[in-house]
């Protein structure tokens, strides 16, 4: 069975690679944006035709939150036209998609875990293409899982562990907030999720398509994501909790973004890692 990953130098994508030996009856073919531009039509027909994939798991995206505000075009051409694109040709090929979209299409107003059939309502650039993709995919074909998740780290990428991290190494203090709250989410947990997902259609093909949500269990703010972030790698910095209003930035965060995972769970019989616990496993 053949999977083609779109966004292979981002995060999700080096998460993929990285687990993707242990999955040796699967056919990885890795993308980044030279190899398929999703923004592209007819670059994504020849690459399809040529590889004809089973699955497609497009881990790209504009994830660029604040810069999005001002950069719309470009996030609406990844996150809506790219997404749209995949859709059509995965339809037209016979190709499973399987899209990773994210928390921000809710406006964070809830105060218990978003579920699958709450009203999305987001509060920026960001969270609407992203929102705006997900409408693109089905509108065209009905065999996709839209996977939406949350505050995703890694040992690979950019992030907010690895940002803690190096600014803890410049600083003797650091300032973060503590009135968002959501859910840590481990790349490759999420990878490893996925991979259920696909290997759910063999022998018998698990056809419960639609949108799911996943996440590392519990739920803490941005300081204690950083705290306990300093607790593991034994770093001894002065970690000061603030309200958003002394952290402006250009897109509006969503106040609480934890998502309920019942349904991925009883769909796929996934079990899901405390994110604590998950934080621990990071191989830096």
């Amino acid at each position: 069975m053949v999977v083609l990953v779109t966004g292979a130098n981002g995060q999700l994508g080096q998460a993929i690679q990285y687990i993707a030996k242990n999955y040796l009856n699967l056919n990885f073919v890795f993308c980044n944006s030279t190899d398929l531009d999703i923004s592209n039509k007819e670059n994504c027909q020849a690459v399809f035709r040529k590889i004809k994939p089973d699955f497609c798991i497009n881990a790209a995206a504009y994830t660029a939150v604040d810069k999005a505000e001002s950069e719309q075009d470009k996030a609406e051409l990844i996150n809506v036209i790219g997404a749209k694109n995949l859709a059509e040709t995965c339809k037209e090929l016979d190709t499973k998609l399987i899209h990773i979209s994210t928390d921000f299409v809710f406006d964070g107003s809830n105060n218990t875990p978003y579920t699958e059939n709450q009203i999305p309502s987001p509060k920026g650039v960001y969270g609407q293409t992203k929102l705006d993709g997900e409408r693109a995919i089905q509108n065209v074909f009905s065999n996709y899982y839209i996977i939406r998740t949350s505050w995703v780290y890694s040992q690979f990428g950019n992030n907010f562990m690895k940002t803690m991290l190096r600014l803890a190494s410049e600083r003797t203090s650091l300032s973060v907030v503590n009135d968002q709250i959501g859910t840590p989410t481990n790349a490759v947990d999420l990878a490893d999720c996925l991979m259920t997902i696909i290997s759910s259609q063999y022998p018998t093909p698990n056809t419960q398509y639609g949108i799911y949500h996943f996440s590392n269990e519990g739920q803490c703010s941005w300081y204690d994501f950083a705290k306990v972030i300093f607790e593991i790698n034994q770093v001894n910095i002065d970690l000061i909790a603030i309200p958003t209003s002394e952290f402006p930035t250009p897109a509006e965060r969503p106040k609480y973004s934890v998502l309920d995972k019942s349904k991925i769970k009883s769909t796929f019989g996934i079990t899901i890692k405390n994110w604590q616990e998950s934080l621990k496993s990071i191989e830096l």
